[in-house]
This record gives C-alpha cells, sequence and structure tokens, in this order.
C-alpha cells in the first residue's frame, strides 16, 4: 500500500513546482522531501522525477500520480471533517492567513474570541499576500486565508475552495499637514494629479492597484518611494516627499504631519475569506469563519 505521506510529499512537489518549494510547504527539509521521493519512486517502481535543467520535473508516471494523490489528501479531509463533525469538538489545530492590514485589524479580535469561546482549539496566525495563502491554501498547508480586491479587479479563486464576504474598506489618501489640500473635506484624483506617490513594492497586490486606479484616471504613475510598512509610507508623506493612498482596516490615527483627507468617489477593496469545499463541516472552521465575520462587524471600515 502507498504512503500517504509520501503521496503528500510528492503532491506537493506538483503544486510548488519544487523540492524547496515542497519543503517550504511541509515544514521540513529539502533532503526530507527527496527522502520521501526516493521511497515511494521503490513503492511504485518507476522514475517519478526527473532532471530539467538546473530543476525538475515529474515524469508523466509521476503527473499521475500526483494527480490521484490529490483527490485522495481531498478525501482523507472530508473524512476526517466528517468525524469531527460528528463529534462537533471546536478542537485540534487552525491556521490562518491574512495579508497585512487584515493581519492587523482584523485578526486578534478573531483569535482572542476563540481562545475565549474554544480552549481546545489552537489557532495560529501567519502574515502572507493573497497569492501566498492561495497557494498555501490548496495544498493544506493552512486552513483559513483572508485575501482582498477590488470591484475592477477581482482575484481569481481556485475550483475546490469557498469565499465568504467579510467588509468593504474605504481608502483615503494622507497628505503632509501642510499641502494645500490637507483642510478639505473631501477631494478628488484629479486635484491630485500632479502628486508624487508612496505606495506598496511593485510586487505587492496593493501596488498594482494603485498604478491601475491612476492609468484609468489619466493621471501620471508617478510612484517615487516603495514601502511595505504604512508607517514607513506615512513618515515619507509627513516629510512631504508624496501622498499615499491608504486603507482604514488596521490604521491608526494619523501621525503628527499627516492628514488624512476621503477621495471621491471613494475606492472601496474588498475583504473576504477562503477555505477549502472539503473542510466546509469542519467545527472549528465554521467557529473561525463565525469570530472572522464578528470581528468584521466591529470594523468601521467603510464611513459614511
Amino acid at each position: 500500500m502507498l504512503n500517504l505521506e509520501r503521496l503528500r510529499t510528492l503532491h506537493a512537489v506538483s503544486t510548488t513546482g519544487s523540492v524547496r518549494g515542497a519543503a517550504e510547504a511541509l515544514h521540513v527539509t529539502t533532503s526530507a522531501v527527496s527522502q520521501q521521493l526516493s521511497r515511494l519512486e521503490r513503492e511504485v517502481g518507476q522514475r517519478l522525477l526527473e532532471r530539467q535543467g538546473r530543476g525538475i520535473r515529474l515524469t508523466d508516471v509521476g503527473d499521475l500520480l500526483a494527480e490521484h494523490a490529490g483527490r485522495l489528501l481531498r478525501q482523507v479531509e472530508l473524512v476526517e471533517t466528517d468525524l469531527a463533525d460528528h463529534r462537533g469538538a471546536v478542537a485540534g489545530a487552525l491556521s490562518v492567513a491574512a495579508f497585512a492590514t487584515a493581519a492587523r485589524g482584523l485578526l486578534p479580535p478573531m483569535l482572542q474570541s476563540l481562545r475565549h469561546r474554544h480552549p481546545d482549539l489552537s489557532a495560529r496566525l501567519v502574515e502572507l499576500e493573497p497569492h501566498e495563502s492561495i497557494a498555501q491554501l490548496r495544498h493544506a498547508d493552512i486552513d483559513i486565508a483572508v485575501v482582498q480586491d477590488w470591484p475592477e479587479e477581482p482575484l481569481t479563486i481556485p475550483d475546490g475552495i469557498s469565499s465568504a464576504p467579510l467588509l468593504e474598506d474605504v481608502l483615503d489618501v494622507a497628505l503632509p499637514a501642510r499641502h494645500p489640500l490637507a483642510d478639505r473635506s473631501e477631494v478628488t484624483l484629479d486635484a491630485l494629479r500632479d502628486e508624487d506617490w508612496v505606495a506598496w513594492p511593485s510586487d505587492e497586490i496593493c501596488h498594482g492597484w494603485l498604478e491601475n486606479t491612476l492609468r484609468r484616471n489619466g493621471i501620471e504613475r508617478r510612484i517615487r518611494h516603495t514601502a511595505s510598512e504604512h508607517s514607513t509610507q506615512l513618515a515619507l508623506v509627513a516629510a512631504g516627499l508624496g501622498a499615499a493612498l491608504l486603507p482604514r482596516l488596521g490604521r491608526g490615527p494619523a501621525p503628527e504631519g499627516v492628514r488624512f483627507v476621503p477621495l471621491l468617489p471613494a475606492p472601496r477593496r474588498r475583504v473576504f475569506a477562503l477555505w477549502r469545499d472539503s473542510s466546509t463541516n469542519r467545527p472549528a472552521c465554521r467557529a473561525a469563519l463565525r469570530a472572522l465575520q464578528e470581528a468584521a462587524r466591529q470594523c468601521d471600515t467603510a464611513g459614511s
């Protein structure tokens, strides 16, 4: 009989595209992955991997077995979910991934609620960008992903993944306190067409959204400075080095030297939760989703 853990390893190589990626997803060493694959090849009696340049790729037999492994692992999860549902106990381990502002604004009250209501459940948070969390969700490295998109740029959700909306999050413009528009009750993007911009790094989803938003409004994309941390972006704004568009979720008061001004029309991003279809009936998953929705209702991000 084929070993389930070795099949899981092969599936991880298939979904991540490399031995290193599989090792990171499974939280083991690359040598442990290689050993599991070698043993699986001996069990099967056929080659599952072959060299391709400096990397590896699955053989036809490897692809076939990885496809079967994926179906088998989903079925195993369904069995585990049904057993947990039958017991009705919210217990065990649960991992939630969230992008930075959701990790700051939504996850602390959600995790606090879970700890208070379900002391037998061990929940952990990992901060990931949406594309990273979706990849880890697909190969069961995490249980729930909190992700974001925009109505004009919807996120592609893979088959086998369910979703639920959490909230709509408004973005305001952050301006230097001495900026001529800083005391306005609202401002349009057109009024900011001559501004330099402070934004997220180019590999983050919000950077692409800002570029596309400026392009759609006929505004030159003069992104002069990039930083992942909102505190760093706001420090650059306070120094008079540009304007920034920042969400309300997980945001504190404006620091000295910065004013937040609402935009008209207000840009809104959508925040929602993702989980595997096979874990829908898992009590821990249901409890976590309820806690997330409660935390979202307590957030006043949309304004009036």
